[in-house]
């Protein structure tokens, strides 16, 4: 049985969107501590709540509006990226690779809420 749940997904797909805005502002200082919360980021905390969780994401969406039409000068404007595996060395990435990234991040988790649809009501969407 997976622990995979729509709350959860939906939790993880905001901090995943606050955290990039926040590297668009200011930086690879943005994932200085992404990992040690890692393991939380699917599941409901103690005292979350799903209308909190909702409220989350909103409130996320509308800050990443704010910052790409009224803060970022350019979305050509870009960072270095921090150490991971995952990165190459030495690579930076634009507020507009960021908004590119998190476009495919939130189709990636859509798909993954869509599965968890299927499992409850049988239908498909594709076929």
């Amino acid at each position: 049985m997976s622990a995979l749940n729509l709350v959860g997904i939906v939790k993880h797909v905001a901090l995943v969107e606050e955290r990039w805005l926040s590297f668009v502002l200011g930086g690879p200082e943005a994932f200085e501590n992404d990992m040690t919360t890692r393991g939380d980021e699917f599941d409901l905390m103690a005292g979350e709540t799903l209308a909190g969780v909702l409220a989350y994401y909103e409130a996320v969406a509308r800050r990443t509006e704010r910052i790409v039409t009224e803060e970022v000068a350019s979305l050509d404007d870009a960072h270095p990226l921090p150490a991971r595996p995952w990165f190459q060395p030495g690579a930076s990435r634009s507020a507009r690779g960021v908004l590119v990234h998190l476009i495919g991040e939130t189709a990636q988790h859509s798909g993954h809420a869509d599965i968890l649809r299927e499992t409850i009501d049988g239908r498909r969407t594709m076929g």
